[in-house]
């Protein structure tokens, strides 16, 4: 049977290349051919259809009942006594009558049809299993194989061929891909648009660096070290707060491991990223203090009403505290739960505080024409009168009055 054939194969061709458990493409199978019967005969319910699950042969088998010449009433579920004689001669009135249906019987067009039928109706199911899958795995890791890289996001394939695409703004920013590159990124969002399961993939999520973490630190994937929380700026700077439930395990040494041998693998990945893991405690001001390393702090005042922290250090700490580009700062700030504001302690008489401490005030040109005459901290400029420093510098007289009045109220 040809025709058969013809669509066996596709059940086949499904079968082998998509990941639908046989059970169900049998059971579609056998849809599509109800239907086929019902279009035939208006009715299947006086029809077996048995596939093969081993091989995908099929037989279809109808069962009418034989009735007395003149009192069939439904073609479609009897069959007169003389008609039935033609085809078996023993049966009486009564008995069923069993026939196969071939099915060269439905013609070619309906054939075509039900090919048609099969291949949508497996497609469909092969779309809702990667939705299911890929739901289930949300917040897992993930590994492809870059396909197509646009201005606005990374088209990555998994082994079996799925789709998984990784907007610009999920990528860190040094990440840049070429096709063919193995990727490896979290499972962060698995929607249905238009029937079509869009599987969003991040390299920037917290939940990467903490799978990461899962991954390289045996005793947080076994429950050892609890990850209390994690805040990043992909690509810069993260922090990440853990706990241990064992006094005799160090969960910072832990995650770290030997010499950095833990953490190195991770910074790796995330392209430099520096991470700084503490021990995460109720104490809000401990904890606090540790968000802020490597800064060393003096002293802290808390508002826990307004969730509100004022920090005081000492001069050279100020910057350490802030980090590059405010990252530090910031990022403690969101780990802790409290807005930090950071003061420079007044300190001794003999106090003095590095020129760098004021980029924020002064430009950064100012300060490389103080430095390269020697003066580099605040104390060292304020010690020379503006016409030395005007002689010495190709600072004009009014700009350098301006650094004398910010440097000097620094000791105010």
């Amino acid at each position: 049977m040809s025709s058969s054939i013809n669509l066996i194969d596709s059940f086949q061709e499904f079968k082998d290349f998509k990941n639908i458990d046989r059970p169900t493409v049998i059971s579609v199978l056998e849809e599509v051919f109800r239907s086929m019967l019902r279009k035939k005969y208006g009715t299947d319910e006086n029809c077996d259809v048995i596939v093969n699950p081993d091989n995908g042969d099929l037989e279809i088998w109808r069962t009418r009942k034989v009735m007395e010449d003149g009192f069939s009433e439904d073609d479609d579920l009897e069959i007169e006594l003389a008609e039935v004689k033609k085809y078996d001669a023993d049966l009486e009135v009564g008995d069923d009558y069993i026939e196969q249906i071939t099915l060269e019987s439905f013609g070619r067009r309906a054939i075509l049809a039900a090919r048609q039928t099969l291949v949508s109706k497996v497609l469909e199911l092969e779309k809702d299993e990667i939705f299911k899958k890929y739901k289930d795995r949300e917040g897992e890791i993930v590994t492809g194989e870059v396909y197509q890289v646009w201005k606005k996001e990374t088209l990555v394939l998994d082994d079996e061929g799925n789709e998984l695409l990784m907007p610009k703004t999920e990528q860190i920013p040094a990440d840049y891909f070429k096709k063919g590159d193995s990727v490896r990124a979290v499972i962060s969002k698995v929607d249905m648009v238009n029937s079509n399961p869009k599987i969003i993939i991040s390299r920037t999520a917290p939940e990467f660096l903490q799978r990461l973490f899962e991954m390289e630190v045996p005793e947080i994937f076994d429950g050892l070290i609890t990850i209390k929380k994690i805040v990043r700026e992909p690509g810069e700077r993260a922090k990440v707060a853990v706990e241990s439930y064992d006094d005799r395990i160090d969960p910072v040494g832990a995650c770290v491991g030997m010499k950095g041998s833990r953490i190195h693998g991770i910074v790796r990945e995330l392209k430099n990223e520096n991470i700084d893991v503490i021990n995460f405690t109720n104490n809000v001001s401990l904890y606090i203090q540790r968000a802020l390393s490597p800064a060393k702090i003096t002293s802290i005042k808390l508002d826990d009403e307004t969730k509100h922290a004022s920090v005081y250090l000492k001069p050279d700490q100020v910057s350490l505290a802030i980090g590059r580009g405010g990252h530090n700062i910031k990022l403690a700030g969101k780990l802790t739960g409290y807005e930090i504001d950071v003061y420079r302690e007044a300190g001794e008489e003999d106090e003095d505080v590095d020129i760098e401490e004021f980029a924020d005030e002064i430009d950064g040109w100012i300060i490389d024409e103080l430095k390269a005459i020697g003066c580099d901290t605040a104390k060292s400029v304020l010690a020379l009168s503006v016409e030395d420093l005007v002689k010495r510098t190709d600072l004009e007289e009014e700009t350098i009055k301006e650094v004398i009045q910010i440097l000097q109220s620094e000791f105010e």
